[in-house]
């Protein structure tokens, strides 16, 4: 079956009090609008069509995708004129879907059952029942109490309905199909006789029903999945619902969370048995936690695998970027740890407070316990970076790796300037700056002589 997807975006979001455009708001780290293009390639659209406006080139840049249209509604004269500029690009056979871009918890499922009540010629409206159903438009039926989808016969704009109807608490969520050569007649139909002046798309079931063409009501299944963003308030309160939702998914899956309301995705997270995560983390990307991990408390994790057993303590913060990061089984991370892009820690790795690893691999049981940095580095097993030691890896206009060998110790507040090699065994004095490879098996120390001075005094501020 034909199915074409319009998605409307054109609208400013004045209650936003935002330059940016309100679909480019973001929830659950991803924008309004991805996460209804997100529900609609569920359904394998043969076209997808974004009407946009407000912000529009900038809407536009931020939603490329493959096989992505944009029209555009300039000026915007309500949901019916912004549906008649996608017209043209809709095809007549089969059905057409219309989505809001500002709707972002939408279900793939939901949005199918839609499609399927109006194949055969229906015209199939996604309604919900609000307790304070302000502000939106109400499902006027022909007879209180028919119960029956086909008994809708108008939808009401709030500004425009009666005290009477204002009372109703069924609504029209703003999503609709159609058999898509009756919406062009339709849309073709529309007036702005109104008190905004404006196409309202919902006259198209008034004009439906003067065809005889069956108007029917599709129940969304809660109200959570058809709830709109016109304001921070509305925003927050969803980011709120996304994540209570997130949260009951993972425990349903037997992950430990110590406060689902204090727990935070932002992209995928996948879990094996046994995971536990404490207050405040947040998750980004994709990560995978492998069995029996724990997460302590305020930990950020970003594109990283976390093997089985692993601990990551509190406030660390793991970013594997585009190079990605991963974790041993059984390795120790933090407490104030930082892994960055292309850190590969192997089992049993301990990298403690204050240590930051980046583009590096750690062999199996390295240590790496204070105030260090390794980046561009390969560290072999049982290597123990000592405090305050860092690989001194760039020159200014160019990267160089450091490669230390297996049971290496590196003495305290040392610096390795690479490129530069420590043998396997090696020792490296404290406070030493290496700049030339150290032999396996000895000790290395390249600092100067300590000397004393008598007296020597402290240099003193001349008085005024």
């Amino acid at each position: 079956m034909v199915l074409n997807v319009v998605i409307m975006a054109a609208g400013k979001g004045t209650r936003m009090r935002s330059a940016r455009a309100k679909v480019l708001h973001r929830l659950a780290g991803r924008h309004l609008l991805q996460h209804v293009l997100d529900a609609a390639a569920g359904l394998g659209p043969s076209r997808t069509i974004v009407v946009t406006g407000h912000e529009a080139a900038e809407v536009e840049r931020a939603t490329g995708a493959p096989g992505l249209a944009f029209v555009r509604q300039e000026p915007q004269l309500g949901t019916g004129h912004a549906v008649q500029q996608a017209a043209p690009l809709l095809d007549d056979t089969g059905t057409t879907l219309i989505l809001n871009g500002d709707v972002p918890l939408i279900e793939a499922e939901t949005l199918q059952a839609l499609v399927s009540a109006s194949a055969g010629g229906k015209l199939a409206l996604l309604t919900v029942e609000l307790a304070d159903p302000s502000g939106y438009g109400r499902i006027v039926r022909r007879a209180a109490g028919t119960g029956g989808d086909e008994a809708i016969e108008a939808i009401v704009e709030d500004k425009d309905a009666t005290p009477e109807q204002r009372r109703v608490a069924e609504i029209y969520t703003g999503v609709m199909a159609a058999p898509t050569h009756a919406l062009k007649r339709w849309l073709a139909a529309l007036r702005n006789d109104n008190a905004a002046g404006e196409y309202y798309l919902t006259d198209v079931v008034r004009l439906a029903a003067a065809e005889a063409t069956p108007v029917v009501g599709v129940a969304a299944p809660n109200e959570t999945e058809v709830l709109g963003v016109n304001s921070p308030a509305q925003l927050a309160d969803l980011e709120r619902r996304y994540q209570r939702r997130a949260a009951a998914l993972l425990m349903a899956q037997g992950v430990r969370l110590a406060d689902p309301a204090r727990f935070d995705l932002r992209g995928d997270l996948r879990c094996d048995a046994d995971v536990e995560i404490d207050v405040g983390c947040v998750f980004e990307g994709e990560v995978v936690l492998g069995e029996g991990v724990r997460v302590g408390a305020f930990c950020i994790i970003r594109n990283a695998t976390i093997a089985a057993r692993a601990t990551i303590r509190p406030y660390s913060h793991i970013d594997g970027e585009a190079l990605g990061a991963t974790v041993g089984a059984g390795a120790v991370v933090g407490p104030f740890a930082r892994l960055r892009g292309g850190a590969e820690l192997a089992a049993d790795v301990h990298v403690g407070n204050f240590v930051e690893i980046k583009n590096s691999t750690l062999g199996r049981g390295a240590k790496a316990n204070h105030l260090a940095y390794l980046g561009d580095a390969s560290v072999g097993e049982h290597v123990n970076f000592g405090a305050g030691s860092i690989t001194a890896n760039y020159d200014g206009a160019n990267k160089h790796r450091t490669t230390i060998g297996a049971d290496a110790h590196i003495g305290s507040n040392s610096v390795l300037v690479a490129p530069v090699v420590v043998g396997a065994g090696a020792t490296i004095g404290a406070g030493s700056t290496i700049t030339r490879d150290a032999p396996a098996g000895q000790l290395t120390i390249a600092r100067t002589r300590q000397a004393s001075f008598a007296g020597w005094k402290r240099p003193t501020k001349k008085s005024r």
